[in-house]
């Protein structure tokens, strides 16, 4: 027995696919279901629950904008919102405009297929279910896909591991263990501090040092609140103008128009303010290499001045590559850790792990026992998610074979062969670099806009064209270079932390503000760049 047939299929249910639900249903009036593997709505803070866990996004830009009544009625505790804070907040968003009702929870899915003679994608997910769906859409994120390295022996072991990405619901009680955690990006660098409040021991294992900024989190006061309600208006504007999707601005200044002694000063009192407006001191500083090592200079001396062991403050500040080329975290406590007593830093880029033994890590230089290895080595970033759906277009075309050399896309929305698939904040799109709810309402409005302009032209299929894709794929390498960003060999951004992965930057790096205008611009040209197939071309 066939499925029935729905307007559309949306996989994910985190901020893009709760959002993309209510375009579609509430706005629009088509049938709109979201599959959701997790329990809950969340996306990847349902998954990352890990100690630590906060993002980097100030709370008060970390948030739907479309909805003025939403923007007043909820209010944020932190600066710097914690996950189960943020969870709260999704799950108020969902009950809100009631998007559960349109959610089928504990539903991966494992293959989507084009039907072309249906003109229909078909979905089969890992229960057995079967759905079929006029336009497929993807709002899987682009950090889901845990990164767990392939280390040998690691079956063997006889200790318990966690990778952050995919934390016990349950949580993890550290006390008395001796934990080793492998990886200091991002998520290391939150989680450190609190895992070394709880265990006996913590090991950390480094293989690449990283810069990071104080996050000075705080409680928000009741005068900020009101501030931010009343001034929403002006603070959304700001966001969708500028560069990153920030609430704050970049400064129109180079580091050469100061004196030695003012650059000092804007750097010690952007790093008292703390947060990710360190890097918006001066415009050169993720364009210029000269200038951008005024700024790595300044935080590694910070760094060597906190941590107090000069060997441990060597190998921290013993940085490759420059600041903000790789995810700049921001921190609470992080090199403050690194002075405790029973907190020791292993220098993995000198001695390789070699493999995990039953009792725990070995490395070149030794073993070391451990009762639980926590894996902080991030994700199958941008990609991963998406292959790991096992998609096939037109002709039964994998996916994973036509990006076998790197995603190749339309302004990260769509990708030619796959008809009415589209890829929310997918790679070719600013994305990651950005604060993420801007860049996903953006994708979110762009795509449902696109199928209401489709039904009312009776356009029944779509795909980019060729050369649109191929004309993409410079634009987003001319971004990338006109940044210091390809120059961190190991970052995510180029999928370097995943063995075998193809070494290709994937993000726009142009901005979101500029991304924004190409998009409006194709629109206005009759979406330029697509080809467009009315219902009559079909029959």
């Amino acid at each position: 027995m066939n499925p029935p047939v729905l307007d559309a299929l949306i996989i994910g249910a985190g901020f893009s696919g709760m959002y993309q639900l209510h375009c579609l249903r509430d706005r629009q009036g088509l049938s709109a279901l979201v599959l959701e593997a997790g329990a809950g709505v969340g996306g990847t803070w349902y998954w990352n629950r890990y100690p630590g866990a906060r993002c980097d996004s100030e709370s008060h830009s970390y948030c739907y904008s479309f909805s003025q009544e939403m923007l007043q009625e909820w209010e944020w505790s932190e600066r710097y919102p914690e996950q189960p804070e943020i969870m709260r907040y999704m799950n108020y968003v969902a009950d809100k405009f009631d998007l559960k009702r349109d959610i089928r929870f504990n539903t991966r899915v494992i293959a989507a297929h084009w039907d072309a003679p249906a003109n229909l994608w078909r979905v089969e997910t890992e229960a057995g279910q079967s759905y079929a769906a006029r336009y497929l859409i993807t709002a899987v994120g682009c950090l889901s896909t845990a990164n767990v390295p392939k280390f040998p022996g690691l079956e063997s072991y006889e200790g318990r591991w966690v990778h952050t990405g995919e934390w016990p619901h349950e949580g993890v009680d550290f006390t008395g263990l001796r934990v080793g955690q492998i990886g200091t990006g991002s998520t290391g660098i939150q989680s450190i501090p609190v895992i070394a409040a709880q265990a006996a021991s913590l090991t950390v294992f480094q293989r690449t040092a990283n810069y990071s900024t104080p996050a000075r989190n705080h409680p928000l006061s009741p005068e900020f609140q009101a501030w931010v309600k009343a001034n929403y208006g002006e603070i959304v504007q700001t966001m969708r103008e500028t560069r990153n999707g920030h609430w704050f601005r970049i400064k129109d200044r180079s580091i050469f128009d100061v004196t030695d002694e003012e650059r000092e000063a804007a750097f010690e009192e952007s790093w008292e303010k703390g947060g990710l407006q360190f890097r918006s001191e001066f415009g050169d500083i993720t364009t210029n290499l000269e200038a951008n090592s005024k700024a790595a200079e300044f935080i590694k001396r910070k760094i060597r001045e906190t941590v107090k062991d000069p060997e441990k403050a060597r190998l921290l500040s013993d940085i490759d590559h420059p600041y903000a080329a790789k995810r700049p975290p921001i921190d609470t406590g992080y090199f403050e850790a690194m002075n405790l007593d029973h907190v020791s830093l292993v220098d993995v880029k000198a001695n390789p792990i070699v493999e995990i033994t039953p009792k725990g890590v070995r490395t070149t230089a030794g073993e070391y026992e451990l009762d639980m290895i926590v894996f902080a080595t991030g994700f199958d970033a941008m990609t991963g998610p998406l292959l790991r759906l096992n998609i096939t277009g037109r002709d039964g075309v994998a996916l994973r074979d036509v990006w076998a050399a790197g995603p190749r896309s339309y302004l990260g929305l769509q990708v030619e062969g796959f008809p009415n698939m589209f890829t929310i904040t997918g790679p070719g799109s600013p994305s990651v670099l950005t604060n993420m709810p801007v860049a996903i309402e953006q994708h979110v409005e762009f795509i449902t806009t696109l199928i209401a302009h489709m039904r009312a032209e009776g356009v029944a299929r779509i795909e980019p064209q060729a050369e649109a894709v191929a004309d993409w794929l410079v634009k987003v390498n001319e971004a990338s270079h006109e940044t210091l960003l390809p120059q961190a060999a190991s970052s995510w951004y180029l999928g370097a932390n995943v063995p075998g992965k193809p070494r290709v930057f994937m993000p726009y790096a142009g901005g979101m503000a500029k991304y924004r205008g190409i998009c409006e611009e194709v629109a206005a040209e009759g979406y330029k760049g697509f080809v467009l197939e009315r219902e009559t071309a079909l029959t």
